[in-house]
């Protein structure tokens, strides 16, 4: 067992259930298409317009949705002026205020949020989702993420970006100091007995007192344990150091895979790691990111896509792949083939499917560029049937337990699925009707922590 790994509370019954389908609507961008918001009938400025993701916020409930996910930015993408001033990612809401706003306008999704292990403090973090936990009567997630951006570090007053083993060990680090002060108090901590005029029994607070490599942390925090007792921990990252973070920490992956055969072998290789350190398979669920466009007809769902993949501009794609590479390509010919490209300090998920689209299918540059700026991974396109189908068979084959929805364009991407994707998961009954429960992890069928202090 590893020390500060997520693990089975003391007389978890471990149970067989049915299998069903988890669904999370991937929510900054509104969507990951760089066109979307030049398609006929979107919202623009959706993504800094809070009237229109409130209305998002209540279809994705009304579909039963797991969990409405913001990922972040801590500065604006890493392109040139040009390509970036055709990007509808340029500005967002920070995601805890939204997300306490959609607390008070929702009722059972989840809320989930990214943040930083690299430029932030653990502290700061625990508070944060302690609080949207609170505010949300348990519906809060915590996406673990180690920032690659290196615009983004800039802004925190790095030159170059933290390597990429050593922002993995300061995050497991992270993971242990933020879970260790959400278990500070004891349920039972605040008597609030007015009588006696005592508030809270001091014999049941825990001093964290953390000390080790990258912190030095005393707490307690200065708010009761949440709800859930912790956040469930999303992660995302296909590495070797990110699979080990997965199996010992996460409880929901955001995975990528661009194919079943591929996700089937993540899914084996992470869940086959929790086994030796006591830890349920069960209780992670692997999500991949699937772009879905809907159509009455699979012509007319392709046509669809076509016209969205059109949108794009070149020098808006070129730019999204140098990005995504972390090596500038934008000086070779469009029209010849990707070069031999150096190692990266940055993400390397997105890198690495690239470059091996490009090997398998002996793609140009302009085409690559084209996949950059529209969206290169997985994506189900096709007829409510066809989409349902696909999503039974990953489910299935254990190539998934769910996935996280990125919708093309918005609101009629979102109501497509909704409307229509729904009702046909829901009829073949791997998708629920109706919420079982009132917490994130009641959604997901995970177990609440017990406190490790008390």
């Amino acid at each position: 067992m590893i020390p500060g790994s997520l693990r089975e509370p003391e007389g978890t019954k471990r149970m067989s259930l049915q299998r069903q389908l988890h669904l999370g609507a991937f929510m900054r961008p509104v969507s990951i298409h760089t066109g979307a918001w030049r398609y006929p009938g979107a919202i623009p400025d959706a993504n800094f317009n809070f009237a229109a993701i409130r209305q998002f916020a209540r279809k994705l409930e009304a579909g039963k949705f797991d969990a409405f996910f913001m990922a972040d930015h801590l500065g604006v993408l890493n392109m040139p002026v040009e390509a970036l001033r055709r990007s509808h990612t340029v500005t967002s809401f920070e995601p805890f205020t939204l997300l306490s706003a959609l607390a008070g306008a929702t009722e059972r999704i989840g809320l989930v949020a990214t943040a930083s292990t690299t430029f932030d403090e653990p502290f700061h973090v625990a508070r944060r989702f302690a609080s949207l936990d609170h505010l949300s009567g348990g519906r809060a997630g915590w996406n673990v993420v180690t920032t690659s951006n290196p615009e983004s570090a800039k802004n925190f007053g790095f030159e170059v970006q933290p390597d990429h083993s050593g922002r993995y060990g300061r995050a497991r680090e992270f993971y242990d100091v933020v879970t260790g002060l959400w278990d500070s108090f004891a349920e039972d901590a605040f008597v609030c007995d007015a009588e006696s005029g005592i508030y809270f029994n001091p014999a049941r607070m825990h001093v964290l007192d953390h000390r080790g490599l990258h912190f030095s942390v005393l707490g307690p925090l200065n708010i009761a344990r949440p709800p859930q007792g912790w956040p469930v921990i999303f992660q995302a990252g296909a590495s070797d150091p990110g699979r080990q973070l997965a199996a010992e920490t996460a409880e929901v992956v955001f995975a990528a895979g661009s194919n079943l055969a591929a996700a089937k072998s993540f899914y084996s290789d992470v869940k086959g790691r929790m086994i030796p350190i006591g830890r349920n398979p069960d209780h992670l669920k692997i999500l991949p990111a699937a772009l879905v466009v809907v159509g009455d007809t699979v012509e007319q769902a392709k046509a669809k896509r076509a016209h969205l993949d059109s949108l794009v501009h070149y020098e808006s794609g070129i730019h999204s792949l140098c990005g995504m590479l972390d090596h500038d390509v934008s000086g070779f010919d469009p029209d010849g083939p990707l070069p031999e490209i150096p190692d990266t300090n940055a993400s390397k998920t997105s890198r690495e499917m690239l470059v091996t689209q490009a090997r398998q299918y002996n793609l140009t540059i302009r085409q690559l560029a084209a996949k950059a700026g529209s969206y290169a991974g997985l994506a189900f396109v096709g007829t409510p049937a066809s989409i349902a189908d696909e999503m039974e068979q990953w489910l299935e084959e254990r190539g998934s337990d769910g996935f996280v929805v990125m919708f093309p364009y918005l609101p009629e991407g979102l109501d497509d699925f909704v409307d229509r994707v729904v009702p046909e998961l829901q009829r073949r009954g791997i998708f629920r009707k109706d919420y079982q429960g009132t917490t994130l992890r009641d959604h997901f069928g995970l177990p609440r922590p017990g406190n490790r202090f008390f």
